[in-house]
C-alpha cells in the first residue's frame, strides 16, 4: 500500500519501569515538550517490576499538555472491554480528546493466567478480540442499553457511555494471518513493531490487512499503519535505523512512500534523552518535509519521470546539504570544471539508487567529520589525550580510505547500500566509458581527494606531536577548520556535477 496521505505523527515508547517512575514522567515531559505527537506504553500486568500502564497513563495525562496518550498495546485478557471502555472514554475526556487505543489479543498466556486470566489459543484470542471490539464501539455510541452475548464477552443492559470526545482510534497489534484479516475487517489503524515486523516483511503483512479490508468493503487506506521502532544514532550506516539521522529519514521516508506508514513510535535507547531530542529535532522534520515533497509532486499530476526521481532523491531528506558549503582556500574553485545541467535528463531505476548512494556516502562523510570536530575541541578542552584522538582518526573510514582512488569504496558501499559492492576504481571509469564529457570533472574530483588525504595526514601528524607538545593544540583546530572547508566544498562540488549523470546511469554501483 502506498501513501495513505495521512497526517505524520512521531512518539516515544515508553518503558514502564517501577524502578525509575520518576525518569519514565520525565521522559513524557520531554517528548510533550519537544513536539512529538505520540507516547506509547506497553501493557503487561504480570510484570511486577512494571507500573500500571493505565494509572500511568492516566498520570502523563496530567503531566502532559498536547501529545497523545496510547496504550501499546492493551493485554486484552487481563482488561474486560466494558471497563476499558469507560476508562478509554474517561481518560479522553480528562485528557482534551488525547488518547488513542491499541489493541493486543494477549501475548503471553502462560502469565496471564498467573494473574487469573483466561488461557486462550490463537483462535479463541482472535474471536475475543473481535467480540471486544464490538463491546467497546456499542459502549462509546449514544443509545440504549446493550445487550451483547458473546462468546467471551457479554453484556446484559450495559448503558453506554461516558463518550469521547474525539473519534479514538482502535488500533491492532498483530502480524499472524488471522489477526491481520482482523486488523483489516474491524480496525482503524495497524501497530506492528519493528522487531517483529522488520521492514522486508511488512510488504506482506500490509497486503493481508489491505485484502480484508476490502473482502469488508472497507477502504484499506482508511487504516492508519503506526510502527513502533528501535534503532541506534551512529556515524556510519549499518542496516535499518542504525546510523546517522539522515538515514533514518530516508528509511522512515521510504515506509510512508511505499508501504503507507504515517506513525512512528521509538524505543529509545540507552541515551533515551538524546535519542528523543534527534528523533524530534533531526528525523521528523526531515521526514515530513520529504514527504511532503513528495506528495505535492504527487498531486502536480504532469510530473515528468526525472522531477519524480528528483523528488525521490530529495525524500533522502537530510543526505544532501542544507547550506551553501563554505569557499576552500586550499581548493582553486573558479577553476572546477562545469557541466551544463539538463532539467529533463532521463532517470533510470539504477541511476536512482546510484544517487541515493552517493547521498548516503557523503552523508556519512559528514558525520565523521561532525566527530572529528568534536574530538578536537575535546582535544582543546583536555577532556581526550591527543593519542585517543589518533586512534579514532585512524579507524574512521574517511581516514582508512584514504580518498586516492575515486568516489566510492567497497567499505563505504558495505555500510550504506548492504547489498552492492564496488570499488572505487570502478565508478569513474564506467562513468567516463558512458558520458566523455565528464572526463575533466572525473580528473579534477580525483586530484581533490589527494588534497583531502594530505590534509588528513597533516592532521595525524599534528596529533602525534602533541602527545609530545600540548602546545600544538592550535595547529591541530586549524587542520580541522581546514579540512572543514576542503570537504565540504568538495562534496558540494561532487554533487552538483555527478547526480545527474549518474542518474541516467545504467550500471549499479
Amino acid at each position: 500500500m502506498p501513501d495513505l496521505g495521512h497526517e505524520l505523527w512521531f512518539g516515544c515508547f515508553l518503558i514502564p519501569d517501577a524502578r525509575q517512575a520518576e525518569g519514565v514522567v520525565a521522559l513524557a515531559r520531554l517528548a510533550d515538550s519537544l513536539g512529538l505527537d505520540l507516547i506509547g506504553v506497553q501493557d503487561h500486568p504480570y510484570n511486577p517490576g512494571f507500573l500500571d500502564m493505565w494509572t500511568l497513563l492516566s498520570t502523563l495525562a496530567a503531566e502532559t499538555e498536547r501529545i497523545r496518550l496510547v496504550p501499546d498495546v492493551v493485554n486484552l485478557p487481563l482488561r474486560p472491554p466494558a471497563t476499558l471502555a469507560r476508562a478509554v472514554a474517561s481518560l479522553d475526556i480528562l485528557s482534551g480528546g488525547r488518547v488513542e487505543l491499541g489493541l493486543g489479543a494477549g501475548a503471553s498466556a502462560e502469565a496471564i493466567a498467573t494473574m487469573g486470566g483466561p488461557r486462550r489459543d490463537a483462535r479463541a484470542a482472535v474471536e475475543a478480540l473481535t467480540e471486544a471490539i464490538a463491546v467497546i464501539r456499542a459502549l462509546w455510541t449514544p443509545g440504549p442499553a446493550v445487550r451483547f452475548a458473546g462468546q467471551h464477552y457479554q453484556l446484559d443492559g450495559a448503558r453506554p457511555g461516558p463518550f469521547p470526545v474525539h473519534p479514538v482510534g482502535i488500533w491492532v497489534g498483530a502480524y499472524r494471518p488471522r489477526m491481520l484479516r482482523l486488523t483489516g475487517a474491524l480496525a482503524d489503524g495497524w501497530i506492528p513493531s519493528s522487531m517483529y515486523a522488520p521492514p522486508s516483511e511488512v510488504a506482506t503483512m500490509t497486503r493481508v490487512v489491505d485484502d480484508a479490508a476490502r473482502a469488508a468493503g472497507r477502504d484499506p487506506s482508511a487504516i492508519r499503519r503506526v510502527y513502533n521502532i528501535a534503532g541506534r544514532f551512529a556515524p556510519a550506516a549499518r542496516g535499518f535505523l542504525d546510523g546517522p539521522p539522515g538515514l533514518w529519514v530516508e528509511q522512515l521516508t521510504e515506509l510512508v512512500l511505499e508501504h503507507g506508514f504515517s506513525a512512528f513510535v521509538l524505543a529509545p535507547g540507552q541515551d533515551p534523552v538524546t535519542d528523543l531530542r534527534r528523533f524530534a529535532e533531526e528525523v521528523a522534520p526531515g521526514v515530513r518535509e520529504a514527504v511532503a515533497a513528495a506528495r505535492q509532486a504527487g498531486t502536480a499530476g504532469a510530473a515528468r519521470p526525472a522531477e519524480a526521481a528528483a523528488v525521490r532523491l530529495e525524500s533522502a531528506g537530510a543526505l544532501r546539504r542544507t547550506a551553501p558549503a563554505p569557499r576552500s582556500r586550499l581548493l582553486d574553485e573558479d577553476s572546477r570544471p562545469r557541466l551544463p545541467k539538463d532539467p529533463n535528463a532521463p532517470v533510470t531505476a539504477v541511476g536512482r539508487a546510484n544517487q541515493e548512494t552517493l547521498l548516503a556516502v557523503h552523508d556519512h562523510l559528514r558525520q565523521e567529520l561532525a566527530e572529528i570536530r568534536d574530538v578536537a575541541a575535546r582535544v582543546a578542552a583536555g577532556r581526550i589525550d591527543p593519542a585517543a584522538a589518533r586512534g579514532l582518526l585512524n579507524r574512521l573510514t574517511m581516514r582508512q580510505n584514504y580518498w586516492t582512488l575515486g568516489a566510492f569504496c567497497a567499505q563505504y558501499c558495505r555500510i550504506v547500500s548492504l547489498h552492492h559492492t564496488i570499488e572505487d576504481r570502478r565508478v569513474f571509469p564506467n562513468l567516463r566509458r558512458e558520458d566523455e564529457s565528464l572526463a575533466a570533472v572525473l580528473e579534477r574530483l580525483t586530484d581533490e581527494h589527494e588534497v583531502i588525504a594530505e590534509v588528513l595526514d597533516r592532521l595525524d601528524r599534528a596529533l602525534g606531536a602533541m602527545i609530545t607538545d600540548p602546545e600544538q593544540v592550535e595547529g591541530v583546530q586549524r587542520i580541522v577548520d581546514d579540512l572543514t572547508d576542503v570537504l565540504l566544498s568538495h562534496l558540494a562540488y561532487e554533487e552538483d556535477e555527478l547526480l545527474e549523470p549518474l542518474g541516467r546511469s545504467s550500471f549499479p554501483i
